[in-house]
């Protein structure tokens, strides 16, 4: 399952990004993926649960933001929206072109909940 290890490095992500801002745990991680990323948010989450668990996030809500796919035509230029399996330009309908959004699997954002520390 691709989704798993996806998941295992998100875990190991996540936690360095806590570890970074001194805190306790995460509460809610935002992962942008385009259509062409290769991965199914649906599978990602269900192998997130299992890799989380017992971790500084397993009680954290995974949120998935969905990118278009993009692409600009080399031939005129134009940046359009293009279908996962018609990536050709929109303006000319052109197929020389060069994705330039949707093949992305990306670390949006992470919420942080940090252990007050007590004044001496």
């Amino acid at each position: 399952m691709h989704e798993l290890a996806v998941a295992q490095a998100l875990v190991e992500q996540v936690d360095a990004v806590i570890d970074q801002h001194h805190a306790s745990s995460a509460t809610a991680i935002r992962v942008r993926i385009g259509p062409l990323a290769g991965v199914v948010p649906e599978l990602l989450a269900t192998a997130f649960l299992l890799a989380a668990a017992g971790s500084r996030m397993e009680r954290a809500q995974l949120e998935f933001t969905h990118a278009p796919i993009q692409v600009r035509c080399r031939t005129c230029g134009a940046e359009t929206e293009a279908a996962m399996n018609r990536l050709t330009c929109g303006a000319c309908g052109d197929w020389h072109t060069q994705i330039l959004t949707g093949d992305e699997l990306l670390l949006e954002s992470v919420e942080l909940e940090t252990t007050p520390t007590l004044a001496p």
